[in-house]
């Protein structure tokens, strides 16, 4: 599939997401901000694909305290 084929799909996927979410959460989201509240979705998949990517081993556990 072509690349720019696919992020037009998603961008259409983010949208609808954002617009049908707001719905659900009562926010009144003016049109003029729908745009960029779809940027940041976009760049949030984008970093979330990134972490998402990382492979665990299967017997890891939960730091109870973080300790740099």
């Amino acid at each position: 599939m072509d690349n720019r084929i696919e992020m037009t799909e998603q961008k259409e996927d983010f949208t609808e997401y954002v617009k049908q979410t707001a719905q659900l959460m009562g926010l009144k989201l003016k049109p003029e901000y729908l745009p960029g509240v779809v940027d940041n979705f976009e760049r949030i998949a984008a970093i979330a694909s990134l972490v998402n990517q990382f492979d665990l081993p299967e017997d890891i556990e939960a730091a109870p305290i973080f300790e740099p």
